[in-house]
């Protein structure tokens, strides 16, 4: 896997922030991949998967938020967060023109990505993924969080563990089904909010970010041949 070296970018109304980018030599696609809420993109969780990510043929280009490069606990604005995201993706974009552009994140970075293109399609980008989308705070299930996924128009991807407490799936499940054929849903089993699964479930962590990086391959493959197939 060959790891460019990290750089930094520009965000309007939040100046620069790092990137790091990694492009396996077979790589097939491009991920634009926000960090979550309360942990910058070198965290054990992303780094894992962004590896896991590389395994399967996927490149990731990994970015900070405005608050997170400047070591503040509470994050930007929304705007500065979906500026960033926007910003990210046009430099995913120029790193890597040849390749097929997703763009996504973990739980927050998800969430910001995806509000970022209801706002406005995002430059080349073919599909989102989420890694767990906070449906609502922990423990307090509502919906109001999902309600601009309908001006989002591009396909979106849904990893989902059953022990979420940010993600409702007997709120989710709906959403999911009313948004169509721009939704898929993929639920993990026993897994939390972070993708930690229980013991008895047989599986490792590993495990499951094998899993996650599976299906956003195959996922991504199935929307490519749709999107040939389409007049």
């Amino acid at each position: 896997m060959a790891t460019v070296e990290q750089f930094r970018f520009g965000v309007e109304g939040g100046g620069d922030v790092s990137a790091l980018p990694s492009r396996p030599a077979n790589a097939r696609w491009l991920l634009a991949l926000a960090h979550g809420a309360g942990a910058g993109m070198s965290h054990p969780f992303m780094e894992s998967l962004a590896g896991e990510l590389a395994g399967v043929g996927v490149a990731t280009l990994r970015y900070q938020f405005p608050y997170m490069e400047q070591r503040r606990r509470v994050p930007d604005k929304p705007a500065v967060l979906t500026a960033t995201v926007a910003a990210a993706v046009r430099e995913a974009g120029r790193i890597a023109p040849g390749l097929p552009l997703l763009a996504g994140g973990k739980s927050m970075g998800g969430r910001m990505t995806s509000q970022a293109a209801a706002e406005c399609p995002l430059d080349g980008v073919r599909g989102l993924v989420f890694f767990g989308f906070p449906l609502h705070p922990p423990n307090r299930p509502g919906t109001k969080r999902a309600d601009h996924l309908v001006e989002v128009t591009v396909p979106m991807l849904f990893l989902q563990g059953t022990r979420d407490t940010l993600a409702d799936l007997k709120l989710l499940r709906p959403i999911c089904a009313k948004l169509g054929s721009r939704a898929t849903l993929h639920v993990v089993e026993t897994a939390d909010h972070s993708f930690h699964v229980l013991k008895s479930s047989g599986r490792s962590d590993a495990d499951v970010l094998r899993e996650l990086a599976e299906t956003v391959v195959s996922w991504a493959e199935g929307m490519e041949e749709m999107q040939e197939k389409a007049p």
